[in-house]
């Protein structure tokens, strides 16, 4: 029997595989990696005020306020009256009976507010009707 202890080899990290996989996974995400190419030419581009060129005219946008005051196309009403609204309206409908009446209240608004808008624009032969909103996101961040 031979009870000498054997002299043991050291272990050894074999780095050969491993620079192999690296690099095959360095080519997958160059090949799967889109670029997005920068224009040769440098174009200062002029500037436009946005509100200004969005003209449609089929849109009349109401807003409501929580104390009840309206605004038709960012002009205040006058009033709170059915029929002044309602004057508002049309004035303001310039594709007449197919604008689009976008109501825009306030979450605090008064239901009755938003009631006299409608009856207004329902008044004045404008029935297309709609409701502007804001995401939970949008909402959360003010």
């Amino acid at each position: 029997m031979n009870f000498r202890p054997r002299p043991r080899d050291e272990p050894e990290i074999n780095l050969i595989p491993f620079i192999d996989v690296l690099l095959v996974v360095l080519i997958f995400l160059m090949l799967s990696t889109t670029y997005s190419k920068f224009t040769e030419l440098q174009v200062k581009l002029p500037a436009a005020d946005a509100e200004q060129q969005r003209d449609y005219p089929k849109e009349v946008i109401v807003a409501v306020s929580s104390d009840g005051r309206y605004m038709v196309n960012k002009a205040l009403v006058e009033g709170r009256s059915i029929e002044r609204l309602g004057a508002a309206l049309l004035e303001a409908a310039k594709a007449g009976k197919d604008s689009v009446i976008i109501i825009s209240a306030d979450a605090s608004a008064t239901h009755q507010a938003v009631i006299s808008v409608m009856e207004a624009a329902r008044r004045q032969g404008l029935t297309q009707i709609t409701f502007a909103t804001q995401s939970s996101a949008q909402a959360g961040a003010k």
